[in-house]
């Protein structure tokens, strides 16, 4: 479900409006995971489906992408080359690596699967050194410079001439430059066993944010891993960028949150009106026994007049949504080309983003038609519908998700979050149980665990995952309310 997620990229390009100085079709990724080193113990878990998930995000957003698994130091070589030609002057370029990295002579290596690394010199030979790939990066008049390094592992290589792995150390890159280590300089964290890596998690949920500018997003993440982490892992970012660039301006993410109806106060009612009341005149003196006074009046009733109710809140419709930018250029984009996947999804996304599931839905149906294993797709779906209560629907999407992608932790999410609002709380209980075995940090399946198992019966383990959910964001709960589960 990704609630947080509700949270890398833009929707300029083919599908999204044009930045100025960025034409359509000059951003450009190289994203690499390497993971069966021979010397490792086993192969690592995390860098190949986190390259997976970050190319797909990453072409999804219009970017050209080469994508490169275990590769030798021939072929990233020969990857770096082809990735060197295409790039033009003002041009973005990103790269994405994911593997082990060893730092040398206070330079940053990454290193491919067949490296043969026995002394400290051997990092230089048979590693590739960050600062040489960003310079001539920058020699091809590249005007956005993006490296995202997942590779502070603790790595078997270091272990031959040092006695503990160093991590990786700051770049000096030229300027129009933004760098991101998944941990801080000179330190190494262990792999976590799962699947996908927190880092990657955070990266992807602030990447696809809208309108954030690439240091905010980067920002963001390190905030969210050194909170997920509870400060075992904190990144570390330079950025010397010139120029303001946003990943996805006036996009959505992939999850986009609910948009709360903004309350409507009645007005207070009328005051009642101020009358002024004639004395009547006083009697004539009469010599005679005077009768006494009749009693006086009695108060007038004060009746209470109901305020006239707020009229209902307008419903995001295409006429109201019609001047969103980002909206106009993908609709623009689907008049030259009906049949284009990508457009729609994002369409999709922006919709559900506005509170338009109605039609985020149909933008999703006709996106699944066009590409019926687009999983994201009927992870989003699900979400969509599970938020306006089509639950039956929304729980064949999940599984359809799980299918195509077993273990997707956001499908769990999302298909805990359908169970949970259908009353299958133990069902509930099971995915969110899943999901936290693969990202036991993920804050949306523990409030949900907690929820569901209260509502089964267990109020002390219930009240337990709510606390620990709530003391790593306090949003929570507030989001949880606007999916409709309190």
């Amino acid at each position: 479900m990704n609630i947080r997620l509700a949270l890398l990229l833009t929707l300029v390009l083919s599908i999204a409006p044009v930045i100025p100085g960025h034409a359509a079709g000059d951003r450009y990724a190289l994203v690499i995971g390497n993971a069966k080193y021979p010397d490792a113990e086993a192969p690592l878990r995390e860098p190949i489906n986190d390259a997976r998930d970050v190319a797909e995000e990453l072409k999804r957003d219009g970017f050209s992408v080469e994508t490169g698994e275990n590769l030798t130091g021939e072929q990233m070589r020969r990857a770096f080359e082809r990735f060197y030609g295409k790039i033009k002057p003002g041009s973005v370029a990103l790269i994405f690596f994911s593997g082990f990295g060893v730092q040398s002579s206070r330079q940053s290596y990454m290193i491919p699967v067949d490296a043969q690394i026995w002394t400290e010199s051997d990092v230089r030979r048979d590693g590739f050194s960050l600062e040489n790939v960003l310079g001539e990066i920058n020699s091809r008049g590249a005007g956005v410079k993006i490296a995202l390094i997942d590779a502070s592992r603790r790595n078997p290589f270091e272990r031959r001439f040092r006695s503990f792995s160093a991590g990786l150390a700051p770049v000096i890159a030229p300027n129009g430059t933004l760098v991101m280590y998944s941990a801080a300089l000179s330190s190494v964290v262990a792999d976590n066993g799962n699947d996908r890596s927190l880092f990657v998690r955070e990266l992807l949920k602030e990447i696809r944010v809208p309108d954030l500018m690439a240091e905010e997003t980067l920002n963001k993440t390190r905030v969210g891993v050194t909170r997920a982490s509870r400060g075992e892992q904190v990144p570390w970012i330079s950025s010397s960028l010139a120029e303001d660039f946003s990943f996805i301006p006036g996009g959505a993410g992939s999850r986009p949150a609910p948009q709360p109806q903004p309350a409507v106060l009645p007005p207070p009612p009328p005051p009642p009106p101020q009358q002024t009341v004639t004395p009547p005149p006083p009697p004539p003196v009469q010599q005679q026994t005077v009768a006494p006074p009749p009693p006086p009046p009695p108060p007038p009733v004060q009746q209470t007049v109901a305020p006239p109710s707020p009229p209902p809140p307008e419903k995001p419709t295409p006429v109201n949504l019609a001047d969103d930018p980002t909206i106009k250029s993908l609709t623009a984009r689907l008049v030259d080309n009906p049949d284009d996947a990508a457009a729609l999804y994002r369409r999709g996304q922006v919709y559900a983003s506005k509170g338009a599931y109605d039609l985020a839905i149909k933008d999703f149906n006709n996106s699944l038609r066009l590409n019926p294993k687009d999983v994201e797709a009927y992870n989003n779906r699900c979400w969509a519908r599970t938020v306006i209560g089509d639950l039956q629907a929304a729980l064949k999407d999940c599984n359809e998700a799980l299918r195509l992608r077993p273990n997707f932790v956001d499908a769990l999410d999302s298909r805990g979050l359908v169970n949970l609002k259908s009353g299958q709380t133990k069902n509930a209980i099971a995915d969110f149980d899943a999901a936290l075995k693969i990202n036991p940090r993920l804050t949306s399946s523990l409030y949900g665990r907690g929820i569901a198992k209260k509502r089964n019966g267990s109020i002390s383990e219930g009240d337990l995952d709510i606390a620990n959910a709530k003391a790593m964001d306090p949003n929570i709960v507030k989001e949880f309310a606007d999916y409709g589960v309190q």
